[in-house]
Protein backbone atom coordinates (compact mmCIF):
# COMPACT_ATOMS: atom_id res chain seq x y z
CA UNK A 1 0.00 0.00 0.00
CA UNK A 2 3.08 2.18 0.76
CA UNK A 3 4.77 1.40 -2.24
CA UNK A 4 1.29 2.55 -4.32
CA UNK A 5 0.95 5.85 -1.92
CA UNK A 6 4.65 6.96 -3.23
CA UNK A 7 3.89 5.78 -6.70
CA UNK A 8 0.59 8.11 -7.17
CA UNK A 9 2.04 10.79 -5.36
CA UNK A 10 5.11 11.01 -7.23
CA UNK A 11 2.92 10.86 -10.48
CA UNK A 12 1.52 13.87 -9.12
CA UNK A 13 4.30 15.87 -8.71
CA UNK A 14 5.46 15.19 -11.95
CA UNK A 15 1.81 16.03 -13.19
CA UNK A 16 2.03 19.28 -11.33
CA UNK A 17 5.50 20.26 -12.35
CA UNK A 18 4.78 19.60 -16.15
CA UNK A 19 1.47 21.73 -15.46
CA UNK A 20 3.22 24.51 -13.82
CA UNK A 21 5.80 24.86 -16.67
CA UNK A 22 3.28 24.82 -19.20
CA UNK A 23 1.69 27.47 -17.85
CA UNK A 24 4.60 29.42 -17.28
CA UNK A 25 5.23 29.46 -21.05
CA UNK A 26 1.98 29.91 -21.62
CA UNK A 27 2.38 32.89 -19.07
CA UNK A 28 5.12 34.03 -20.49
CA UNK A 29 4.00 34.13 -23.92
CA UNK A 30 0.70 36.04 -23.55
CA UNK A 31 3.00 38.65 -20.95
CA UNK A 32 4.95 38.86 -24.42
CA UNK A 33 2.61 39.27 -26.70
CA UNK A 34 1.04 42.21 -24.36
CA UNK A 35 3.68 43.86 -24.05
CA UNK A 36 4.26 43.42 -28.48
CA UNK A 37 1.03 45.14 -28.40
CA UNK A 38 1.18 47.35 -26.19
CA UNK A 39 4.27 48.71 -27.87
CA UNK A 40 2.78 48.80 -31.21
CA UNK A 41 -0.51 50.48 -29.80
CA UNK A 42 0.90 53.43 -27.64
CA UNK A 43 4.24 56.22 -28.36
CA UNK A 44 5.87 57.50 -25.61
CA UNK A 45 6.33 61.32 -25.55
CA UNK A 46 9.28 62.65 -23.85
CA UNK A 47 9.45 66.23 -22.74
CA UNK A 48 10.40 69.04 -21.02
CA UNK A 49 7.31 70.48 -19.74
CA UNK A 50 8.09 73.96 -18.29
CA UNK A 51 8.24 75.64 -21.90
CA UNK A 52 4.94 77.66 -22.49
CA UNK A 53 2.90 77.43 -24.72
CA UNK A 54 4.95 74.44 -26.46
CA UNK A 55 4.33 72.37 -23.03
CA UNK A 56 3.55 73.02 -19.04
CA UNK A 57 1.12 71.63 -16.28
CA UNK A 58 -2.08 72.65 -16.26
CA UNK A 59 -3.48 72.61 -13.05
CA UNK A 60 -6.66 74.40 -13.49
CA UNK A 61 -8.47 71.89 -13.80
CA UNK A 62 -9.05 68.92 -11.46
CA UNK A 63 -5.72 66.86 -12.26
CA UNK A 64 -2.14 68.01 -13.51
CA UNK A 65 -2.59 67.93 -16.93
CA UNK A 66 0.77 68.27 -19.73
CA UNK A 67 -0.92 70.47 -22.38
CA UNK A 68 0.49 72.86 -25.18
CA UNK A 69 1.32 73.30 -28.83
CA UNK A 70 3.79 70.15 -28.78
CA UNK A 71 1.31 68.07 -26.88
CA UNK A 72 -1.48 68.70 -29.92
CA UNK A 73 0.29 68.23 -32.73
CA UNK A 74 1.67 65.04 -30.84
CA UNK A 75 -2.09 63.55 -30.42
CA UNK A 76 -2.29 64.76 -34.15
CA UNK A 77 0.79 62.67 -35.32
CA UNK A 78 -0.46 59.71 -33.11
CA UNK A 79 -4.12 59.60 -33.89
CA UNK A 80 -2.67 59.48 -37.58
CA UNK A 81 -0.79 56.44 -36.56
CA UNK A 82 -3.98 55.07 -34.84
CA UNK A 83 -1.54 54.85 -31.20
CA UNK A 84 -2.21 56.34 -27.72
CA UNK A 85 0.14 58.70 -26.71
CA UNK A 86 1.79 59.03 -23.11
CA UNK A 87 3.83 62.24 -21.95
CA UNK A 88 6.77 61.55 -19.73
CA UNK A 89 8.25 64.45 -17.86
CA UNK A 90 11.83 64.96 -17.16
CA UNK A 91 14.31 68.07 -17.35
CA UNK A 92 15.53 69.22 -21.02
CA UNK A 93 19.11 67.70 -20.98
CA UNK A 94 17.97 64.59 -20.21
CA UNK A 95 15.13 64.37 -22.91
CA UNK A 96 18.02 62.75 -25.96
CA UNK A 97 19.69 60.31 -23.18
CA UNK A 98 16.01 59.08 -22.47
CA UNK A 99 15.45 58.73 -25.96
CA UNK A 100 18.66 56.43 -27.05
CA UNK A 101 18.32 54.24 -23.39
CA UNK A 102 14.77 53.27 -25.36
CA UNK A 103 12.80 55.36 -22.19
CA UNK A 104 11.09 57.05 -24.94
CA UNK A 105 9.54 56.85 -28.50
CA UNK A 106 10.43 60.44 -29.35
CA UNK A 107 10.84 63.80 -27.90
CA UNK A 108 9.13 67.16 -28.54
CA UNK A 109 10.27 70.12 -26.37
CA UNK A 110 10.58 73.20 -28.61
CA UNK A 111 13.63 71.02 -29.94
CA UNK A 112 16.15 72.77 -32.79
CA UNK A 113 18.06 70.03 -34.77
CA UNK A 114 21.45 71.24 -34.70
CA UNK A 115 24.36 69.75 -36.33
CA UNK A 116 25.29 68.47 -33.00
CA UNK A 117 22.24 66.87 -32.07
CA UNK A 118 21.99 65.04 -35.51
CA UNK A 119 24.57 62.64 -34.87
CA UNK A 120 23.10 60.97 -31.77
CA UNK A 121 19.64 61.66 -32.49
CA UNK A 122 17.34 60.95 -35.92
CA UNK A 123 14.92 63.98 -36.58
CA UNK A 124 11.40 64.92 -38.63
CA UNK A 125 10.82 67.94 -40.49
CA UNK A 126 10.24 71.15 -38.89
CA UNK A 127 7.61 72.37 -37.69
CA UNK A 128 7.71 75.47 -36.26
CA UNK A 129 10.14 78.64 -36.75
CA UNK A 130 10.95 80.43 -33.51
CA UNK A 131 12.96 83.70 -32.56
CA UNK A 132 15.26 84.21 -29.49
CA UNK A 133 14.63 87.15 -27.56
CA UNK A 134 16.47 88.56 -24.66
CA UNK A 135 14.94 89.01 -21.43
CA UNK A 136 16.07 91.51 -18.85
CA UNK A 137 14.76 93.51 -16.12
CA UNK A 138 12.53 96.41 -17.87
CA UNK A 139 14.13 99.46 -18.85
CA UNK A 140 17.55 97.41 -19.82
CA UNK A 141 17.42 97.71 -23.28
CA UNK A 142 19.08 94.74 -24.70
CA UNK A 143 18.54 93.99 -28.11
CA UNK A 144 22.25 92.05 -29.19
CA UNK A 145 24.86 89.54 -27.91
CA UNK A 146 27.23 92.50 -27.58
CA UNK A 147 24.85 94.06 -24.88
CA UNK A 148 25.51 90.84 -22.84
CA UNK A 149 29.42 92.05 -22.56
CA UNK A 150 29.82 92.60 -17.80
CA UNK A 151 26.76 90.79 -17.81
CA UNK A 152 25.71 87.43 -15.48
CA UNK A 153 23.21 85.84 -18.56
CA UNK A 154 21.35 82.81 -17.11
CA UNK A 155 20.21 79.57 -19.73
CA UNK A 156 18.37 76.39 -20.16
CA UNK A 157 20.95 73.48 -19.99
CA UNK A 158 21.18 71.76 -23.11
CA UNK A 159 19.46 74.49 -25.18
CA UNK A 160 20.49 76.26 -28.41
CA UNK A 161 20.40 79.22 -26.29
CA UNK A 162 23.13 78.37 -24.36
CA UNK A 163 25.36 77.16 -27.24
CA UNK A 164 24.88 80.72 -28.94
CA UNK A 165 25.57 82.81 -25.59
CA UNK A 166 28.88 80.60 -24.76
CA UNK A 167 29.98 80.93 -27.97
CA UNK A 168 29.33 84.18 -27.79
CA UNK A 169 31.24 84.92 -24.47
CA UNK A 170 34.41 83.58 -26.46
CA UNK A 171 34.58 87.14 -28.29
CA UNK A 172 32.37 89.34 -26.18
CA UNK A 173 34.35 90.15 -23.06
CA UNK A 174 32.71 89.52 -19.40
CA UNK A 175 29.52 87.50 -20.60
CA UNK A 176 29.56 85.30 -17.52
CA UNK A 177 26.95 82.30 -18.08
CA UNK A 178 25.06 79.65 -15.50
CA UNK A 179 22.69 77.05 -16.81
CA UNK A 180 19.67 76.07 -15.03
CA UNK A 181 17.20 73.14 -15.96
CA UNK A 182 13.73 74.96 -15.51
CA UNK A 183 12.78 78.03 -17.75
CA UNK A 184 11.27 79.30 -14.64
CA UNK A 185 14.60 79.25 -12.60
CA UNK A 186 16.25 81.42 -15.50
CA UNK A 187 13.03 83.99 -14.83
CA UNK A 188 13.60 83.82 -11.17
CA UNK A 189 17.40 84.75 -11.05
CA UNK A 190 16.46 87.59 -13.48
CA UNK A 191 14.22 88.86 -10.47
CA UNK A 192 15.70 88.24 -7.69
CA UNK A 193 18.84 90.10 -9.14
CA UNK A 194 21.33 87.45 -9.20
CA UNK A 195 21.46 87.49 -13.21
CA UNK A 196 20.56 90.25 -15.79
CA UNK A 197 19.99 88.77 -18.67
CA UNK A 198 18.69 85.23 -20.51
CA UNK A 199 18.25 84.29 -24.13
CA UNK A 200 15.20 82.36 -24.37
CA UNK A 201 12.10 82.16 -27.08
CA UNK A 202 9.74 84.49 -28.07
CA UNK A 203 6.63 83.15 -27.62
CA UNK A 204 7.59 81.37 -24.32
CA UNK A 205 9.16 84.77 -23.25
CA UNK A 206 6.09 86.69 -23.26
CA UNK A 207 4.04 84.06 -21.32
CA UNK A 208 6.79 84.91 -18.52
CA UNK A 209 6.98 88.53 -19.47
CA UNK A 210 3.36 89.03 -19.39
CA UNK A 211 3.22 88.02 -15.85
CA UNK A 212 6.05 90.04 -14.37
CA UNK A 213 5.93 93.43 -15.14
CA UNK A 214 9.52 93.94 -13.92
CA UNK A 215 10.66 92.29 -16.98
CA UNK A 216 11.01 92.83 -20.65
CA UNK A 217 11.89 91.24 -23.66
CA UNK A 218 13.39 92.72 -27.25
CA UNK A 219 13.84 90.73 -30.31
CA UNK A 220 17.58 89.64 -31.32
CA UNK A 221 18.84 90.82 -34.90
CA UNK A 222 20.81 87.42 -34.93
CA UNK A 223 18.00 84.52 -34.59
CA UNK A 224 20.50 81.56 -35.69
CA UNK A 225 19.14 77.60 -35.85
CA UNK A 226 15.49 77.92 -33.96
CA UNK A 227 13.48 75.69 -35.98
CA UNK A 228 11.49 73.12 -34.03
CA UNK A 229 11.68 68.96 -34.97
CA UNK A 230 10.81 66.19 -33.41
CA UNK A 231 13.46 63.74 -32.18
CA UNK A 232 13.50 60.21 -33.07
CA UNK A 233 16.07 57.61 -32.51
CA UNK A 234 18.54 56.73 -35.46
CA UNK A 235 16.89 54.23 -37.91
CA UNK A 236 13.33 54.67 -36.38
CA UNK A 237 10.68 53.32 -38.76
CA UNK A 238 8.52 55.97 -37.32
CA UNK A 239 10.18 59.00 -39.01
CA UNK A 240 8.74 59.05 -42.22
CA UNK A 241 5.26 58.28 -40.45
CA UNK A 242 5.54 61.46 -38.51
CA UNK A 243 6.88 63.17 -41.59
CA UNK A 244 3.58 62.63 -43.37
CA UNK A 245 1.56 63.70 -40.47
CA UNK A 246 3.34 66.96 -40.20
CA UNK A 247 2.92 67.62 -43.69
CA UNK A 248 -0.90 66.71 -43.69
CA UNK A 249 -0.70 68.89 -40.23
CA UNK A 250 0.02 72.05 -42.50
CA UNK A 251 -1.12 71.51 -45.54
CA UNK A 252 -4.67 71.55 -43.77
CA UNK A 253 -4.43 74.33 -42.35
CA UNK A 254 -4.78 72.65 -38.85
CA UNK A 255 -1.19 73.64 -37.62
CA UNK A 256 -2.14 77.12 -38.13
CA UNK A 257 -5.03 76.74 -36.20
CA UNK A 258 -3.18 75.01 -33.36
CA UNK A 259 -0.46 77.81 -32.97
CA UNK A 260 -3.50 80.64 -33.31
CA UNK A 261 -4.52 78.06 -30.19
CA UNK A 262 -1.52 78.95 -28.06
CA UNK A 263 0.25 82.00 -29.35
CA UNK A 264 -3.00 84.18 -28.96
CA UNK A 265 -3.99 83.28 -25.30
Amino acid sequence: MKKRRSWVTKALIVGLFVSSVLAGCAGQKESGQAEASKQNKKLVMATSADYPPYEFHDTSGEKDEIVGLDVDIAKYIAKEMGVELEIKDMDFNGLLPALQANRADFVMAGMTPTEERKKSVAFTETYYEAKNTIVAKTGSNLTKMEDLAGKKVVVQLGSTQQNAVEEAAKTIKGIEVTQLNKIGDLIQELKSGRAQATIIEDTVAKGYVVSNKDLEMNAMADNGENAYAVALPIGSAHVEKFNQAIKKLKESGELDKLTKKWFDK
